[in-house]
């Protein structure tokens, strides 16, 4: 059998050209989001970035995200199994700690503001995990993540092409 660039069968759909590449339009944009990505890499567990950064791509429909922060989870030592879940995470809680499920919980708040704000319970479940620090540390990555999905999800970058590291 023959395969394609991503691992498929040749016959699969043709891949999509990109809408527009904002990165080349308006570099000093991407470059500042570089920076801002660049600065949310410390002071949260790498696994725990990309889980949360999966989750919030999922929820936005981000392909192209999703197949970066998917393979940077692998990269970084996460399983297939606990990525698969992500999805279904309320129903696979086994998979996750008590501190991932509550990170994943105000990933979902502040992705989705069906009601103009995180709720006040949420909020309070990440503050008993995470100290100050480290929860500001995880907003500023679901917010960034928020910030990059809008991105993807507006300009259809192709997803499949991505390698570990390739933007850090």
């Amino acid at each position: 059998m023959t395969t394609n660039d991503h691992g498929g069968s040749v016959g699969h759909a043709p891949e999509p050209a990109p809408r527009l590449d904002w990165a080349a339009l308006a570099p000093d944009v991407f470059k500042a989001m570089v920076r801002l990505d660049a600065a949310t890499q410390q002071g949260v567990d790498p696994k725990l970035r990309e889980l949360v950064r999966i989750r919030a791509s999922q929820l936005n429909h981000c392909a192209f995200c999703l197949d970066m922060h998917s393979k940077d989870a692998l990269a970084a030592g996460e399983s297939v199994e606990r990525i698969v879940q992500l999805d279904a995470w309320e129903e696979s809680a086994h998979f996750y700690t008590e501190k991932e499920l509550a990170a994943l919980e105000l990933t979902e708040a502040v992705t989705v503001l069906t009601d103009g704000f995180v709720p006040d319970e949420v909020y309070e479940r990440a503050a008993k995990h995470f100290e100050e620090a480290e929860l500001a540390r995880l907003i500023a990555v679901i917010t960034v993540i928020n910030a990059w999905n809008r991105f993807g999800v507006t300009c259809r970058p192709v997803p499949g092409h991505y390698r570990p590291g390739r933007h850090k």
